[in-house]
């Protein structure tokens, strides 16, 4: 009987695995990727949700699906476990998760209205009006920031108001609409309802000259997707042209369905100046990291630099 030797069936049963090995790793290599963001309803949704509906994606070959959140503490637990690469937030909530430990980067700023609105039976008509008012805020959010923003305008702090600390959205207008507080921040459609009972909108962080909201993305999903940011930029910024030259009525579908504009406001909206790929002005940043600082919120040597990822801007 022949001796039979396992040496060249080995280094054969060797190369076989090491070309299927390459095999599997060319397919992985080649699948393609899908780009997970996370959205709530709101205005900073809008050029996303026309760039989804008039097939932006598709037209520059992305693979994109947007989360849709109704809760901002449901969107952040997605976005700090991973489950989305990035998400639309509002700077407050960035630098807080930054200077906690989530590696993330903001990438752009967004466009969405907030307002600080008044009672029309409250008798104020002017932000300097608002002194020892209830003005109700969710504390240590954007609206609490918007809200010391407008007070310091004309010479106020927080201290000669009477904040209330109200978290929903929906409660804090219906408290103003029964003239159960002052005054209070509010995004649209909820703004535009209010003025449309005859509420006062007394100015919108537009008119204070600053933006509050952006988009982020986890370090590693610039790393590993950043061909698929690149992309869902480029629909972004179709989604803005659209904008730019049509009216709210040719977005009425997504307002009604999406964001929840009744119809009558819908007729009365004027859509924001959206503006194509940028980041926020420096101004921004450093107003909304001094008063997460004097606050107590972040440490005082928070690196605004560690912030912010300009790669993605439109040149």
């Amino acid at each position: 009987m022949k001796k039979i030797t396992l040496l060249p069936i080995l280094a054969v049963f060797a190369i076989s695995l090491f070309f299927i090995s390459c095999s599997n790793s060319s397919k992985n290599s080649s699948s393609p990727q899908t780009l997970n963001l996370g959205v709530m309803s709101s205005m900073d949704y809008l050029p996303l949700a026309v760039a989804q509906r008039e097939g932006y994606f598709e037209k520059v070959g992305l693979d994109i699906k947007l989360h849709k959140f109704y809760s901002a503490n449901d969107r952040d637990a997605a976005f700090q476990s991973e489950n989305i690469d990035g998400c639309i937030i509002d700077y407050t909530g960035a630098i807080l998760q930054k200077a906690g430990g989530i590696d993330l980067k903001l990438t752009s700023k967004c466009d969405a209205p907030f307002y600080i609105v008044a009672s029309n039976k409250s008798n104020i008509n002017t932000l300097s009006n608002l002194k020892d008012k209830q003005i109700a805020v969710s504390k240590n959010t954007v609206i609490d920031f918007i809200t010391d923003m407008a007070l310091n305008s004309v010479g106020l702090t927080d201290s000669d108001v009477k904040k209330v600390e109200i978290n929903k959205i929906p409660v804090r207008f219906e408290m103003l609409r029964n003239n159960k507080i002052d005054a209070t921040g509010l995004p649209n459609p909820f703004a535009l309802m209010a003025q449309n009972a005859g509420d006062k909108i007394l100015t919108s962080n537009d008119s204070l000259g600053f933006s509050i909201t952006g988009i982020v993305f986890h370090k590693k999903a610039i790393t590993d997707k950043s061909a698929l940011i690149t992309k869902m930029y480029e629909a972004y910024n179709m989604g803005v042209e659209y904008l730019k030259n049509h009216s709210a009525e040719n977005v009425k579908d997504i307002l009604s369905k999406e964001l929840g504009f009744p119809e009558e406001i819908i007729k009365e909206t004027q859509l924001p100046d959206y503006s194509p790929t940028q980041l926020p002005a420096d101004k921004e940043i450093v107003s909304t990291i001094d008063w997460l600082k004097n606050k107590g919120l972040i440490k005082s040597d928070f690196d605004q630099s560690s912030l912010l990822d300009a790669q993605f801007i439109r040149k």
